[in-house]
């Protein structure tokens, strides 16, 4: 069996994701097979698997930087929330259950032992495996069944080490106070500690590590700058959207849906030098200079419709129409384009909702899950396009016989009779670059040349460098055992 170490956080969001996949990529450089493994992770940022489940979208990257195909053994247990109380339980890539947030801890005994299942074989099959935590050991109220942090290290008897977050502030007491908290055999778990996200000179904060060293007896694995072009790389958790992120005179202008999903849609996009990419938080109006407003994913498409009428965006949107401007709806935002969503099943709750109207089409949830990797070609240009379709339901009318990509012979998505108007169920597909530079070039974009995949591994590659020059890799890559 191969060697593990478990990476968890002193708090959620301080780095933990990008710091596995750097290590992932430096032990690939060392010649190690090396694989990430999350048990249980939390987003509605999946990505679907080359075995025909979904896992989440750190994992995915976190694979590719391993130099592996994602696989659903690498995140047997994700929760895509739903509601601010429930959440969707995906086991081993598939959905198991719908459950609310209080009901979640008496299924947790019951999903250790496909979590041990998804890391034994994995382990099996690499020479190291880089265990990613969730949220932080310190919520001592979750302990009991614990499946994500400290549960799974002592199930797995695998050592632990322990981020920090300076860029937030109180980094002493993140650590020092994680320490404080836990119980012993837990604490001693703990081996190291990273400090992440410093800005500046990092030898001011030589005092800082000696006292959280003094404090806690753990060693220091090193002072991790910030990252600048972490932007570059797709995104999972949501609090990573940010706006606008400057470019050229495209503006695309995306409102933040509450339940968003799979909103990596919009990376390829941003990284492009000839278009802006603005997010739209509740409570704005959509920006009238908007040359697209791109309607993304969503985890709960009926009520997200509710609230985007309650923002008023409905009547922005049609103004934005009736000036001449593009759609582009993905997924759920393709649901909420068609005059109609049903939910006969109860698949959301159940009952039915008029949608924006702007596509001849209607939409009959399901609950049966399409999950599948694509190959299509883009029938305007006749660009490839690849990318993967994650959804619950079933769309057609007459506007869906305007599709715009063909798979297989088959026709995807909708267009309205102007053709500014555009729907599609398929996910990932600004990844492609011919494709992505035939959209634009559409909407007024100058052509770029920008390799978006290529972008990615260049950064995945400088990511590693940037860990390895500020931290001990080979010190906590001999931690495993």
């Amino acid at each position: 069996m191969s060697k593990a170490v478990m990476i968890q956080g002193a708090g959620s969001n301080v780095g933990k994701s990008l710091l596995v996949a750097a290590l992932a990529r430096a032990a690939l450089h060392r010649g190690l097979s090396v694989a990430p493994f999350k048990p249980q992770n939390m987003s509605n940022n999946a990505a679907v698997t080359a075995d025909g489940g979904e896992i989440g979208r750190a994992q995915a990257l976190q694979a590719r930087a391993a130099g592996r195909a994602p696989l659903v053994d690498m995140n047997p247990v994700l929760l895509k929330p739903e509601t601010d109380t429930g959440a969707q339980v995906i086991v081993q890539g598939k959905r198991f259950a719908t459950v609310r947030a209080r009901d979640y801890a008496a299924l947790k005994p019951e999903l250790m032992r496909p979590v041990m299942d998804s890391f034994n074989r994995l382990a099996a099959s690499v020479d190291l495996v880089l265990v990613e935590g969730a949220g932080s050991p310190a919520e001592i109220n979750l302990r009991a069944g614990d499946i994500a942090n400290m549960g799974f290290a002592e199930a797995a008897d695998v050592p632990v080490v322990l981020v920090g977050d300076i860029d937030r502030g109180g980094v002493i007491a993140q650590l020092v106070g994680t320490h404080a908290v836990l119980p012993s055999d837990d604490r001693n778990r703990i081996k190291s500690f990273i400090v992440n996200k410093f800005r500046g000179d990092v030898t001011l904060f030589d005092e800082g590590v000696t006292a959280i060293a003094a404090r806690t007896g753990w060693q220091a694995a090193g002072i991790l700058p910030f990252f600048p072009d972490a932007w570059k790389l797709p995104a999972e958790d949501v609090m990573d959207l940010v706006a606008p992120r400057a470019g050229g005179q495209v503006k695309i202008a995306v409102p933040r849906l509450n339940r968003i999903a799979n909103f990596d849609d919009l990376d390829p996009l941003a990284a492009e030098p000839g278009v802006t990419v603005e997010i739209i938080e509740p409570g704005r109006a959509l920006p009238g200079d908007a040359t697209l407003v791109l309607i993304p994913g969503s985890k709960s498409t009926l009520a997200d419709l509710a609230d985007f009428r309650a923002q008023g965006w409905d009547v922005d949107l049609l103004s934005h129409v009736r000036r001449g401007g593009h759609v582009l709806g993905i997924c759920g935002g393709y649901q909420m384009l068609g005059r109609a969503l049903r939910d006969p099943g109860g698949v959301e709750g159940g009952g039915s909702a008029m949608g924006l109207g702007l596509l001849d089409v209607t939409t009959t949830l399901a609950p049966t899950k399409t999950l599948a990797l694509v190959d299509g070609t883009h029938r305007p240009s006749g660009a490839s396009v690849t990318g993967y379709e994650i959804h619950m339901g079933q769309t057609g009318g007459p506007d869906a016989a305007r599709g715009w990509i063909e798979i297989d012979g088959r026709s995807e998505g909708a267009t309205d009779a102007s053709g500014r108007v555009r729907g599609t169920y398929l996910h990932g597909i600004f990844g492609s670059d011919a494709f992505r530079h035939a959209y634009l070039s559409d909407l007024g974009a100058a052509p770029s040349g920008v390799s978006y995949e290529d972008e990615v591994e260049t950064t995945l590659d400088a990511l590693a460098a940037h860990v390895e020059r500020h931290l001990d890799v080979d010190g906590i890559l001999a931690l495993a055992r």
